[in-house]
């Protein structure tokens, strides 16, 4: 079983970035639980959903692909994040490994977890839906400008994906 879970949300009007409760568990291990920043990874974790990634957080804002999913609630990736490496497998399942990443850009395997392709494609894709919703009628600028712009590109990569499935 896996759990995404992002709930309370909330824009940080000073530091321009978009906060809440976040849970992530896999079978009996909790991942995450804790508040967030999310906008700063979100286009990380969607991108996640379609490719295998892996995760610098000392990588420039428009590496956006490889920044943590989920960063502390100050925003900035170096401070402190939650770091994945994902793998999309050949038999629809997705292997999610959590890491520790060090300085000199190599990282730390913590746990590894395979799950359903299907059922993570679906719990990213309703958080990236959530935050458009979300970020509308808001006077939200992000750090990466585009975030608003690959976001919408990336909930439209995965419904279409999942249409042809």
């Amino acid at each position: 079983m896996f759990e995404l879970s992002v709930k309370g949300w909330s824009l940080d009007k000073d530091l321009q970035i978009i906060q809440a409760d976040v849970r992530m568990a896999v079978e009996d291990s909790l991942l995450i639980e804790e508040p967030l920043c999310i906008d700063v990874g979100l286009p990380a974790l969607l991108y996640s959903a379609l490719h295998d990634t892996a995760p610098n957080r000392f990588a420039p804002p428009d590496q956006w692909e490889q920044m943590p999913f989920f960063v502390c609630g100050c925003g900035d990736p170096e401070c402190r994040g939650f770091s994945f490496v994902v793998h999309h497998l050949p038999d629809e399942e997705v292997e999610l490994i959590s890491v520790e990443e060090r300085t000199n850009g190599t990282y730390r395997e913590l746990e590894t977890h395979r799950i359903s392709a299907d059922r993570y494609r679906k719990q990213v894709l309703e958080i990236g839906e959530t935050y458009l919703a979300f970020i509308q009628g808001l006077d939200y600028r992000p750090y990466f400008a585009d975030t608003v712009k690959v976001v919408e590109g990336l909930v439209h990569q995965l419904h279409q994906q999942r249409r042809s499935e």
